[in-house]
């Protein structure tokens, strides 16, 4: 089988799973009684979302690692230095995630931010480690400019902060129907792409793991888009984010996750910029952040405001995999 068979047979696969056992899932969810709790300081026309079973993005994990294992039984080669992390990353980030889910639909309370913090740095502290000592990495390639030195202490801690920081910017953006689900399916379509034709050794087996992830989104989209009968949750954008920061390490590729993942990054950076206006001034510099909200009461409806970011989020994502290219030939 060639790699462009594998790859679409693993999204073909991932995606069927997802849309056959969803079902079953969403009554598992509500027999619990796994429903959003939905916060009151934000936009009420999201009030009419209350109790709508969330964790969805625990199915997204069982599929992906269930397949991932497959996989592995039947080649006995598909778990290598490429996707170990990938897959580890995805499972502890995701039950931390599946832990706040539960508490937030249990109390309406979920795990403390700094504990949250404390478990992603510790997740990341250790990922990032394996990585630089799997690879030897003692460089970061810069586009159109090359390898840059960088010593391993550096690398690690810039590698912790980029998967914290795309964990937590996944999870900003999840707060509209498809929204997070849509921009992701384009970043890991991105990385798959790179990960395919990588120099000067191509990681065959990570592009796989990048479409198994992509049919589980693709399958999850169908329940969540507008209406949502399901949310991803925090077991599902904060593993996903930090897995797809793990795959931009693993390719060699992270300097290009900014503007492969340019949605998360704007939406992180509205908070940010908030955050600073009001404390800086007392003013806000939008009607509500993250920017979504801020379209939102500005009167665009939900479903514009993801289409067009979805949109964006293409774009970004072609044209990483253009500077990825451009830069591979400038120095060849």
């Amino acid at each position: 089988m060639n790699g462009s068979e594998a790859i679409v047979q693993a999204i073909l696969l991932a995606f069927a799973l997802v849309v056959i056992l969803m079902p079953a899932f969403l009554r598992i969810l509500r027999r619990l009684g796994l429903g959003k709790r939905i916060r009151l300081e934000g936009p009420q026309s999201h009030q009419v979302k209350e109790g709508t079973p969330t964790m969805g993005g625990l199915l997204i994990l069982i599929v992906v690692g269930g397949s991932a294992l497959m996989l592995e039984l039947l080649s006995r080669d598909f778990l290598d230095g490429s996707t170990f992390a990938p897959l580890a990353t995805l499972g502890l980030v995701g039950a931390l995630g599946a832990a706040d889910d539960y508490l937030n639909a249990r109390t309406g309370d979920g795990i403390r931010v700094r504990q949250k913090l404390l478990w992603q740095a510790a997740v990341a502290g250790y990922v990032a480690f394996q990585i630089q000592q799997t690879y030897a990495i003692d460089t970061l390639l810069v586009p159109f400019l090359g390898p840059m030195e960088i010593p391993p202490v550096v690398y690690v801690a810039f590698a912790a902060f980029a998967i914290i920081a795309t964990s937590n910017g996944v999870n900003l953006t999840d707060g509209l129907d498809g929204l997070a689900g849509g921009t992701l399916i384009f970043a890991f379509v991105g990385f798959m792409i790179i990960a395919a034709i990588n120099t000067p050794f191509p990681q065959p087996n990570l592009a796989v793991l990048c479409a198994l992830i992509i049919g589980a989104l693709l399958g999850f989209l169908w329940f969540n888009v507008h209406p949502a009968q399901v949310f991803m949750g925090d077991s599902g954008s904060l593993s996903l984010g930090a897995t797809l920061a793990v795959v931009g390490l693993i390719t060699g590729q992270i300097l290009l996750l900014p503007l492969i993942g340019l949605i998360f990054v704007l939406e992180t950076g509205s908070v940010l910029a908030q955050v600073a206006s009001v404390k800086a001034t007392g003013r806000r510099i939008l009607r509500m952040s993250p920017l979504h909200h801020h379209f939102e009461l500005s009167g665009w409806h939900e479903e514009k405001i993801t289409l067009r970011f979805w949109i964006v989020g293409i774009l970004a994502a072609m044209l990483g995999v253009v500077v990825f290219l451009a830069s591979r030939e400038s120095f060849t």
